[in-house]
């Protein structure tokens, strides 16, 4: 995500750091990366389970195997089969953040080109803690679709249908907070909110304070871990491999909204709090990059259905969808290109779909740079 004037070689802007596998963005934002069931590319369906994460790993702890330009533009990898689908979920982020999300150095959001900056018309990024998650490009009219991993150089990707060309792949991420006056006003609000009950009243009856705190607290963040330079190479020492790109494009339709954010521009911060680069990674890059063994394939759709586990519906009635974009709403599933690989599709039953509704120690630093 670019920014004028901070883009220099090895910039670190503001705190980024990796907590197990958890992206921690700024004071608060927490992004996961999470492993799920790609949709058949016909159709609208509920929200796909939760397979678990994807590791997280820094790029400039493998200074020797990681490809030269990784290291320029620092951030983190994690593993990704071809056409495996994933999900962003912010559970845990707490205090108002405005996040964009990058695919390819195109919004997920508005179908632009990456800016750098919050734009409303159109919105250019998410709301947070109100966007729980976020499984793939907005396409409007209460849906998304769905994101799935594609090498750079077929077309296949969002950039590559976008832009015209495939040069940046990977996922990007850019957190603001409130500005100062919004913050305190916001906080201000959440301490009233939060007060005890008073005592009640003489001869019977009762004041009812708010909903009790989230479970967990905001939590606090320790002293920064120092950041590790990247080793030199040994004199003589031959380069590290090159490693295929990877970037998103789409699959299947989902019900999820994106919700449109009902505060003023002027509210948030000017400049972003953190920004990250996420570099995708095949599983033999990662094996030879890091020397561990990526997760397993994700078991097939079938076989999860069969097995009568759950899938979602998230509904909330006090927030309105963002309106479709004309950029996002022609990108074509990756199908279009690598063809049709589905097994006979077995849908949910009624009662595998769970309604669902709103509702850590620090890591080391990640270092950001040059993209």
């Amino acid at each position: 995500m670019d920014l004028a004037g901070r883009r220099g070689r090895g910039v670190v802007t503001g705190s980024i750091r990796v907590d197990g596998n958890t992206l921690l963005l700024g004071d608060g934002v927490h992004v996961r990366f999470i492993r799920t069931l790609r949709l058949p590319e016909s159709g609208t369906h509920a929200l796909p389970p939760n397979l678990g994460e994807f590791p997280l790993r820094r790029v400039e702890d493998y200074p020797d195997t990681v490809p030269g330009e990784w290291l320029a533009k620092g951030g983190v990898m994690l593993p990704v089969y071809l056409r495996e689908a994933m999900w962003l979920s912010f559970g845990g982020t707490r205090e108002p953040a405005a996040l964009q999300v990058g695919v390819g150095k195109v919004c997920a959001v508005s179908g632009e080109r990456w800016s750098g900056r919050l734009a409303r018309d159109p919105q250019n990024y998410v709301v947070l803690p109100r966007q729980p998650w976020l499984d793939g490009i907005n396409s409007g009219d209460g849906t998304v679709r769905q994101f799935v991993a594609v090498p750079l150089g077929l077309g296949a990707t969002v950039e590559g249908q976008v832009t015209g060309e495939e040069t940046t792949g990977g996922v990007q991420l850019q957190a603001f907070p409130l500005g100062p006056q919004a913050l305190e006003c916001w906080r201000e609000g959440e301490r009233a909110r939060l007060l005890p009950p008073p005592p009640p009243a003489p001869g019977g009856g009762g004041l009812y304070g708010g909903p009790p705190a989230p479970s967990g607290g905001f939590g606090g963040y320790g002293a920064p871990a120092p950041m590790r330079a990247a080793a030199p190479a040994a004199p003589g020492a031959a380069a590290p491999a090159a490693a295929p790109a990877m970037g998103l494009g789409v699959g299947g339709s989902m019900r999820q909204e994106v919700y449109r954010d009902d505060r003023a521009l002027s509210a948030w911060a000017p400049e972003p709090a953190a920004r990250v680069f996420v570099h995708l990674v095949t599983p033999p890059a990662w094996r030879r990059i890091t020397g561990e063994e990526p997760p397993p394939s994700p078991v097939d759709r079938a076989a999860y259905t069969r097995a009568g586990l759950p899938w979602f519906d998230y509904y909330d009635e006090s927030g309105h969808d963002l309106p479709p974009t004309g950029t996002l709403g022609q990108v074509k599933p990756v199908g279009d290109w690598l063809g049709d690989d589905h097994t006979p599709w077995t849908p949910p039953t009624p009662h595998q779909i769970t309604p669902l509704g709103p509702t850590p120690r620090p890591g080391e630093p990640v270092r950001d740079g040059d993209w």
